[in-house]
């Protein structure tokens, strides 16, 4: 019996009797419900997010690109030499840089990516991405990315016309000839040539899933970079595929200590090292953050336990006098703020589970409701929430809940065990 006098005793208290203190207990109880839901939704879909950008980013993007300070002359070589390490699967050149683009008077400042298809497949296939036309670069023919056949006003079969500033240099330095020996004919005619454009068919419109690439990039054959950048047999980079995207930064290191300089390797983590970066410091900080709901549902219970003690003071007493020992004391009101706490704990990681899967769902119902769309496909680029819920993060959150829950729980239990019992019988 005395082993349970005071879960015994706490579960009494909390039993609802229609008074203000019930109420505060339920709040208390709601408060953390809520603050756990809102926790393991939030977290889910932060992770979510961040896991299913990793996977378009790895789908899209080289494992390991290999440049060399802005030119790589025999890429041949390098490619071979690159191919040595095991873990390296694929190779493949490109070219890639800013242009000029017209279509219909519109004119944008995009960056073609000049590739070999044949050996670009053996690194990143585009083909599950094109979402109209085909995966063709034969000849003069190009792929534009989704939002920037949109921004253009062009389609399949369209023909737009490529300006490169690979050659700048060199149509100053015509013009410098020209205004020196003020042959002005051949002058105009040879600056003409050098600035001829490159008129290119749209075969194909790709969507990445990510708006720099959908709106930026246009892809071109090898040959056609290399031409507008007058590159000759140059290359500007490398891109490997690896048998482990995820030990892409153990491959980058081994190329580094094989290749001679200036070539050097770059991971898709260091490319995109700021924005997963930047997605992980918000999760963090809103874990933080909404922890805070969590304690102010603490500070609820410690309210509602100091009335209690306040309420019961005369009870405490008459208990001491009887010879409860004061761990028993702490015990009655610690295990009523453990109690709030499991049920609250509970209750909040069965809504939160529930939430995460019915996620889109309760969008499609809020959205209806309000005429606002939750989650703008054309804004994050998915077409529905991404969530993925880990039992690791859904631990350290009921873990730290609980916690807060009751330490708030015992501080009004440790003054509550500290009172004199002739002092709390005279109590009025």
């Amino acid at each position: 019996m005395m082993r349970h006098f005071s879960l015994f005793l706490a579960l009494r208290y909390l039993k609802p009797k229609r008074t203000f203190l019930s109420t505060i207990t339920l709040v208390s109880i709601l408060g953390v419900t809520l603050g756990i839901m809102v926790l393991i939704l939030v977290i889910s879909v932060m992770t979510g997010f961040e896991r299913e950008l990793r996977r378009k980013v790895i789908g899209f993007d080289a494992h390991v690109v290999l440049a060399g300070g802005g030119l790589i002359e025999n890429w041949e070589k390098t490619s071979a030499m690159a191919l040595e390490n095991p873990e390296v699967k694929g190779s493949a050149p490109f070219v890639q840089g800013p242009v000029i683009v017209e279509f219909h008077n519109r004119r944008l400042a995009p960056k073609i990516r000049g590739v070999d298809p044949e050996m670009e497949r053996e690194v990143i296939d585009i083909s599950p991405f094109i979402v109209a036309g085909s995966y063709d670069l034969e000849g003069n023919k190009t792929l534009l990315g989704s939002e920037l056949a949109r921004e253009l006003g062009a389609g399949v079969g369209d023909t737009v016309t490529v300006f490169s500033p690979g050659n700048f240099n060199e149509i100053l330095e015509e013009i410098d000839r020209v205004e020196r020996s003020g042959d002005t004919s051949k002058g105009i005619g040879d600056l003409k040539e050098m600035i001829l454009p490159t008129e290119l068919e749209v075969a194909g419109i790709f969507e990445s899933g990510r708006y720099l690439y959908d709106s930026e990039f246009l892809i071109v054959p090898l040959h056609i970079g290399q031409e507008l950048y007058s590159l000759g047999g140059a290359a500007h980079g490398l891109a490997l595929r690896t048998s482990d995207p995820n030990r892409a930064n153990i491959v980058r290191d081994q190329l580094n200590h094989a290749l001679p300089a200036p070539i050097y390797a770059m991971s898709w983590i260091d490319m995109n090292k700021q924005l997963f970066d930047a997605i992980r410091m918000e999760r963090s900080v809103m874990f933080f953050l909404l922890m805070f709901i969590v304690l102010v549902a603490a500070f609820g219970i410690m309210n509602t336990l100091i009335t209690v003690t306040v309420q019961k003071t005369r009870e405490i007493g008459v208990m001491k006098a009887l010879g409860a020992q004061t761990n028993q004391i702490i015990g009655v009101f610690l295990a009523q703020g453990m109690v709030v706490g499991v049920f609250g704990t509970a209750t909040g990681l069965a809504l939160g589970i529930a939430t995460v899967t019915y996620r889109n769902e309760l969008s499609a119902i809020l959205s209806a409701a309000t005429n606002i769309e939750i989650f703008p496909a054309a804004v994050y680029q998915f077409s529905e929430i991404p969530a993925e819920i880990v039992f690791s993060d859904v631990a350290v959150i009921c873990a730290s809940a609980f916690t807060i829950c009751s330490f708030a729980a015992l501080i009004p239990a440790w003054f509550a065990a500290r009172l004199d019992p002739v002092k709390a019988l005279r109590h009025d």
